[in-house]
């Protein structure tokens, strides 16, 4: 896999180890309930830094797959797998890479793990922050009232914030994984920091372009900002966030919004959640057809996830970091 990053500002120093760090977050074989591939997903720069700073021109990469297995996928060339975009990419182009989907795959969600270790750098820089966790899987969701221990997120297999919580969670996803089958949940994300003001009126609003870069992550099937659907429970007078003074700042006193007014930023936090389905490989015997159009049974094999959702967390807080440096970079030129 390859990406280019383009419009970083020149003279930022990159860490590229925090930058290898972030997609080793994401990277498969690091638990018994992730698939047991050995990528090690070592990113290597081909162009735009030069001693480690960036130079302003795009930042090209490259990350070799060294654990691939063409023949494992052998079975599935004729035949449209239940869940799976198999079906779809062929009647758009006619043709489609049987092997490990091709670039239908999640493989290519390493590129934006990588972009977006580049944005929280430059983020960095005005004091802007990114975190995301696991906030349910299938029936198991974090108590109400949580405050996130975020110094635990990367200490436990499903990258969440309460220890208690987790040891469900996994025990969840064992269960799962034992049967053949999968599960979903859902993870939250929360940008720490940013200022009043960032986000475009009308067709460029910050919730509108944070829900499409989530639902472009494969998986991800729902995105609520704020309090989201419970809001829709709410009476006006019960959400609608008191705007009040307090050191010269004015300030929220309750984020019902997620952090948002008229799509900009209005100096909240920034939360909002994504969910994502059960992964669609499983072991369990299903019905599908194949290129005949004739019905056949069908249980997949080979090396795959029964949850994707604790390697999708860096994914989500990579995604809301390059949608925040895009607006905050755009901000600049708002006024004079």
């Amino acid at each position: 896999m390859g990406g280019v990053i383009d419009g970083l500002p020149s003279g930022l120093p990159i860490d590229l180890e925090a930058i290898q760090q972030l997609v080793d977050l994401r990277r498969p074989g690091q638990s018994t309930i992730t698939s047991p591939r050995n990528e090690r997903d070592r990113v290597e720069i081909l162009s735009g830094l030069m001693n480690g700073i960036t130079l302003g021109t795009p930042i090209g990469f490259i990350i070799r797959n060294q654990d691939q297995r063409s023949e494992d996928y052998d079975q599935l060339k004729d035949l449209y797998r239940p869940g799976h975009a198999d079906h779809t990419w062929e009647l758009k182009y006619g043709i489609r890479d049987h092997r490990g989907s091709g670039r239908a795959s999640a493989r290519e969600t390493v590129c934006r793990v990588v972009g977006g270790a580049f944005a929280m750098q430059l983020l960095k820089c005005y004091g802007v922050q990114v975190h995301a966790w696991t906030s349910s899987i299938g029936p198991v969701y974090l108590p109400d009232a949580l405050v996130p221990d975020l110094n635990i997120i990367y200490q436990n297999d499903v990258r969440t914030c309460h220890l208690p919580t987790a040891e469900a969670m996994r025990d969840f996803i064992e269960s799962i994984r034992n049967a053949g089958d999968s599960c979903g949940g859902s993870i939250t994300c929360v940008v720490n920091n940013l200022p009043a003001g960032i986000g475009e009126p009308v067709f460029g609003k910050l919730p509108a372009l944070l829900s499409s870069a989530m639902m472009g992550i494969n998986a991800a099937k729902a995105f609520e900002m704020g309090d989201g659907f419970d809001g829709t429970l709410m009476k006006g007078s019960e959400h609608n966030d008191v705007i009040q003074n307090k050191n010269g700042k004015t300030t929220p006193s309750t984020n019902h919004a997620g952090g948002t007014h008229g799509g900009i930023s209005n100096g909240n936090d920034i939360v909002f959640r994504v969910g994502f389905k059960p992964v669609s490989t499983i072991a369990v015997k299903q019905t599908t057809i194949n290129r005949a159009g004739e019905e056949i049974s069908f249980s997949a094999t080979g090396r795959h996830d029964p949850c994707v959702v604790p390697r999708a967390v860096p994914i989500v807080s990579s995604m809301a970091a390059l949608v925040v440096a895009d607006l905050m970079l755009k901000h600049r030129t708002t006024r004079l």
